[in-house]
């Protein structure tokens, strides 16, 4: 064995909701070898296998997690070759284990567009492709050119391109179908060098309402960090409302028939809705589709922010005081009872709304519970 194999290593301080028990074995992977030969590892002693990166996304079980846990931090960023030097598009060639924000303060600052509302997103580079990660009018399959990832059912190293990666509403291949297959080791995106920034998202277009000027590159980064600030989506050290995953619920999307059905049983009431124009639908959704804003219908299910109230504040586990989407740790909480409170928000907005929430993070080690 020509790694370090670590056991019963503690998850909980390696993930942005501090929460969860051991990894029965660890590793440490800054090569993509170390990672294929920690896969055979974990194939050998019929162990189950999970790929860490930055935690920000994971909900782990109290129990653990009884199989392989390999930290992914492959570094690296390359500028391939483009048709030509005065070519608008640069191609970059980024790691998996860069942290996202580095990259895209790094573009932000190379004058380069199209991952400029991404900001202030936490985690690597490796977790953006396999939600689709998305936020103020941009979505990171827009600028994915390809992935490089370990095939673990061929057992070799594969590139698969845009089309391949089955990009939809935060969705892949990664996380649906081919969910488990697959270990992206580095991402390969293409932006626009002195491209405008993108200015459709409603906060966005608030926030710049007054400007004299049309905005930067920068000063679209700045204000989306400004805004992820004021709602608890920026993670600043010692703030207890950061300790979440971000946004816990996706935004629901559904057919202009069930909007239309959803409406008819809340007469009186104008529920929020969108065209789904910055991606693909999920699968099985047509293209009329509308998306309804999660944090809308648990507002009106009765989870205001700040939930439980002050009063009630003896619960280890609540929702942020600034935005009802983020569900926080208050302190010593417990898988358990995050999963408990999800359920609680998801079942009275079904009740409501007939609508239910999908969950964003990853459950891991949870097959018997938290």
């Amino acid at each position: 064995m020509s790694f370090a194999l670590l056991e019963n290593v503690p998850l909980a301080p390696l993930t942005t909701l501090g929460i969860g028990g051991a990894a029965r074995y660890f590793v440490e992977a800054r090569e993509e070898n170390t990672v294929i030969e920690a896969v055979l590892f974990a194939q050998g002693k019929n162990l189950p296998f999970f790929i860490l990166g930055g935690g920000s996304n994971i909900v782990v079980s109290d129990a653990g997690f009884p199989g392989v846990v390999v930290h992914l931090l492959i570094p690296g960023r390359e500028l391939l070759s483009s048709e030509g030097s005065r070519s608008p598009e640069k191609i970059y060639r980024v790691g998996a284990g860069v942290e996202w924000d580095q990259f895209v303060g790094f573009c932000v600052g190379q004058n380069l567009a199209g991952v400029e509302c991404l900001s202030g997103i936490p985690g690597y580079v490796g977790g953006t492709p396999i939600q689709n990660v998305g936020a103020y009018g941009q979505e990171a399959s827009s600028v994915i050119r390809s992935v490089r990832a370990y095939d673990r059912l061929e057992g070799r190293i594969r590139e698969l391109d845009h089309t391949s990666c089955g990009f939809s509403y935060r969705q892949s291949i990664f996380n649906t179908t081919e969910r488990g297959r697959y270990i992206i080791f580095a991402v390969t995106y293409a932006l626009h060098a002195g491209g405008a920034p993108t200015v459709r998202y409603a906060d966005l277009e608030r926030y710049f309402r007054d400007a004299a000027l049309r905005p930067s590159l920068l000063d679209v980064r700045e204000a989306v960090k400004s805004i992820r600030r004021k709602k608890a989506m920026l993670l600043i050290p010692n703030d207890p409302d950061c300790r979440s995953v971000g946004s816990f619920f996706k935004n629901p999307v559904v057919t202009a028939q069930s909007f239309e059905e959803i409406q008819d049983l809340n007469p009186g009431v104008e529920i929020p809705h969108y065209p789904v124009s910055d991606s693909r639908p999920p699968d099985g959704i047509r293209p009329d589709a509308v998306k309804l804003a999660a944090a809308w219908l648990i507002e009106q299910a009765g989870f205001s922010k700040g939930f439980p109230a002050e009063s009630q504040k003896g619960s280890r586990v609540g929702l942020s005081s600034k935005h009802t989407l983020a569900v926080i740790n208050r302190g010593g909480a417990s898988a358990k009872e995050i999963l408990e409170f999800m359920r609680e928000i998801q079942s009275r907005v079904h009740e409501k709304f007939k609508v239910r929430l999908e969950i964003e993070p990853e459950l891991v080690g949870m097959e018997n519970g938290a």
